[in-house]
């Protein structure tokens, strides 16, 4: 329950940052990172050193924390015989609290490098959004200095034994319906790919939609309900 509310409360936010944005007559992007098997590839000794690094944390503290994530082994098992167990270097567990809370500990320099190319970083466990705003006419220099970002995020991130997803990478323009004719089409460069943007994207399990009246999650909702038993 508490996690589905982050969830939210971090949807909800952008959304609002969005359409302020568009009550003041600007353009915004919204880029969706996706990371490929994000969670099991957090490397163990980068984490505790990011702990001590960025957080401060010593002592008892971080020997609660080596404890935690070193000395896990795991193996395979058929109905008729096991693998030999194996020890466990890298990964941060699922299905617990701690583990959403460590990854974001891991790339807590990604918010900040994200904040160096003034653009605003949206983060929940390994979902990120990058979202930048301007007024129409700049949208050609937005587009580039996003570019620019996503460049250096996923450098940060090869270099952290993260991988950019650039295939499953969504950028969506938002602006209100009556500028909708002055979202750009052209593609957004990640490290020599271009994502081409959308006009619907699933955020968190909410559809965004270019123009934010959300008429693509309120119809997937009926039709969900629709199709449920009764």
């Amino acid at each position: 329950m508490r996690s589905a509310f982050r969830a939210h409360h971090a949807t909800e936010t952008a959304v609002l940052k969005v359409l302020s944005a568009l009550d003041s007559s600007n353009l915004a992007i919204l880029t969706l990172l996706d990371l490929s098997a994000a969670f099991h590839s957090v490397d163990h000794t980068t984490l505790l050193r990011q702990m001590q690094k960025s957080y401060g944390l010593y002592g008892t503290v971080l020997s609660w924390f080596t404890s935690y994530l070193t000395a896990r082994t795991q193996y395979v098992r058929t109905s008729v015989t096991s693998s030999s167990p194996f020890v466990v270097l890298y990964g941060v567990p699922q299905g617990t609290v701690l583990g959403p809370t460590m990854f974001v500990l891991y790339t807590a320099d990604v918010l900040q490098l994200v904040r160096d190319h003034g653009l605003v970083p949206h983060a929940y466990a390994d979902d990120t959004q990058i979202l930048g705003i301007c007024p129409p006419p700049e949208t050609d220099a937005l587009q580039s200095q996003v570019s620019d970002c996503l460049d250096a995020v996923a450098s940060w991130m090869a270099a952290n034994r993260l991988q950019l997803n650039h295939s499953k990478t969504n950028a969506l323009w938002c602006s209100s319906t009556r500028r909708q004719h002055q979202i750009p089409t052209r593609p957004v460069r990640v490290r020599g790919t271009s994502v081409q943007p959308v006009v619907v994207v699933r955020n968190l399990g909410i559809q965004f939609d270019a123009d934010i009246t959300m008429h693509s999650q309120v119809t997937a909702t009926v039709c969900s309900c629709f199709a449920s038993p009764r």
